[in-house]
């Protein structure tokens, strides 16, 4: 039981599928995945009838998946785990993690729930599932319910071979999501001569590092009038040949920067496997991810929104809040983790402070516009939208300069330290850890050192604890101290967390001086 357990991954479930690892067991097998599926299937069926007051019929799910590998191993349980619990099952295919939760509210698919097989940029032998409901993405505390439930289930089940009860019904999604995501290109340029082609006169690369992104390649740059000659790792291949497919990548930078440069292209897209995020380089081959990334998306959001919060997580740079605050906005600083800051923000809005954007460091974008969703391809959109806007308003300056006086930390450092221990003892040991850190400081035993707050968002506490009347539970335990000194004021600040993928324990920190 503990070993589906352990599977939980904050609010996704992610294990090794594949051998090939070198100390990992494969532990996310079919037989694992139909127990899980099934009791998704359950529990979704269980709230639509609490939400209804009576029995339900025909819950409709559907499956994407990106390119992995082990995919169609996994599919076949995941079929049946969901048939076997009643539900009627869609195929989607080679999907996007954003597609799947889109294909919950778009007519006339509009499923009850939706399941995207992915583990990001993880290596070829992992793989793992997202769930989604018309309500968004679960949450932690979900998944866990679900997972305790499979794990039950996979324990007591005599035989653990899948057998898939129902054929699914393979359905065409990506195509309506494509037109979707063209269709708001088209209306938001609102092109004054070619309305249907607003892209035409535009060079643009894709690289989608041979994941799930190449369909907005062809589905959607091609089919608005760009060219897209020189574009990179678009079919899609489970073994990752190329590089990480991942915005933070310093190969899928270099690759997307070089093709740009080649290409005298305007722009350079950088998609995860999943496309739930994205990198772009500008045209004079600047990679544009991490705090630039988000300064670029705050940019252009205060433009339309200009007394707007921006959520980040709390490894964002100083230079990154006087970015904000000098255009109108204000910054809250979070927990490390894109749902904790995708859910921050959705928690601001509904006590009526408007926060347009939520965006960690990683490249997890999510927009009030676009139903809290984490949209690489959406992020995309709205970057496309601003560069043409200024093309048709006479700016030949590129995307880029909407950045150009963000400032960067003299000193920039990221630390891992491995956690010996069992793996079963890993969190606890790095919880105790974490807090002696914590204690330390506030003890003050360090000068100039002092947890960070923000008080705008009521987060304090080294920008962990939520002080309101129903805070939010801690999913991992991290801490943000700022440094200060009497010649200096405050310079820099130290971010130590626990990660949640893997026994380790991470360390960031940056300063505006040399130290």
């Amino acid at each position: 039981m503990d070993r589906v357990r352990r599977l939980q991954n904050g609010s996704d479930v992610r294990g090794v599928a594949v051998e090939g690892e070198k100390g990992r067991t494969v532990d996310l097998t079919t037989p694992v995945a139909e127990a899980i599926a099934e009791s998704f299937g359950e529990w979704v069926i269980k709230k639509l009838e609490e939400e209804k007051g009576r029995p339900v019929e025909d819950v409709k799910i559907s499956l994407g998946r990106d390119p992995r590998i082990s995919g169609a191993s996994l599919s076949v349980g995941i079929f049946a785990g969901l048939a076997r619990a009643g539900c009627m099952v869609f195929d989607m295919g080679l999907a996007t993690t954003p597609a799947c939760f889109m294909s919950t509210l778009l007519l006339p698919f509009n499923y009850d729930a939706s399941i995207m097989m992915t583990a990001s940029h993880l290596p070829y032998t992992r793989n793992g599932l997202k769930f989604f409901t018309k309500k968004g993405g679960l949450t932690s505390p979900e998944v866990e319910e679900i997972c305790d439930i499979a794990a039950r289930k996979y324990a007591n089940r005599q035989v653990k071979v899948s057998t898939l009860l129902t054929p699914p019904r393979k359905v065409n999604f990506m195509s309506a999501y494509s037109n979707h995501l063209r269709n708001i290109i088209k209306e938001r340029v609102n092109h004054p001569v070619h309305y249907d082609t607003p892209l035409l006169g535009f060079q643009i690369i894709v690289n989608a590092g041979n994941g799930s992104g190449g369909f907005f390649t062809w589905d959607v740059l091609d089919k608005l009038g760009a060219d897209t000659f020189g574009s990179i790792n678009l079919q899609p291949d489970g073994m990752f040949p190329n590089h990480i497919p991942n915005p933070e990548d310093k190969v899928a930078m270099a690759l997307t920067r070089a093709a740009v440069l080649e290409n005298s292209a305007d722009l350079g897209i950088v998609f995860d496997t999943n496309v739930d995020r994205s990198g772009v380089v500008d045209k004079e081959g600047n990679p544009i991810n991490g705090d630039k990334l988000i300064a670029l998306m705050s940019a252009i959001v205060l433009r339309e929104h200009p007394d707007s919060t921006i959520v980040t997580d709390a490894r964002t740079s100083m230079a990154l809040t006087k970015f904000i605050t000098e255009r109108g906005g204000h910054h809250c600083l979070y927990r490390v983790g894109y749902r904790n800051v995708i859910d921050k923000g959705v928690e601001l809005n509904k006590a009526g402070i408007n926060a347009h954007l939520m965006m960690e460091t990683s490249g997890h974008g999510a927009l009030k516009e676009n139903y809290f969703l984490d949209d690489g391809a959406y992020m995309v959109v709205r970057i496309i939208i601003e560069m043409v806007r200024m093309k048709l308003e006479g700016s030949d300056e590129g995307i880029g300069s909407l950045i150009k006086d963000l400032e960067e930390p003299l000193e920039s450092a990221e630390l891992r330290m491995d956690i010996l221990s069992e793996p079963r003892y890993a969190k606890a040991k790095a919880v105790e850890v974490i807090e002696t850190f914590k204690n330390y400081i506030k003890e003050g035993k360090l000068g100039g050192w002092e947890l960070d707050s923000c008080g705008d968002c009521w987060v304090s506490d080294g920008c962990l604890v939520d002080a309101t009347d129903s805070p939010t539970v801690i999913d991992a335990h991290m801490y943000r101290a700022k440094v200060s000194d009497e010649r200096h004021g405050e310079y820099g600040w130290v971010h130590i967390r626990q990660s949640i993928h893997n026994p380790n324990i991470a360390v960031n920190m940056q300063s505006t001086i040399y130290m």
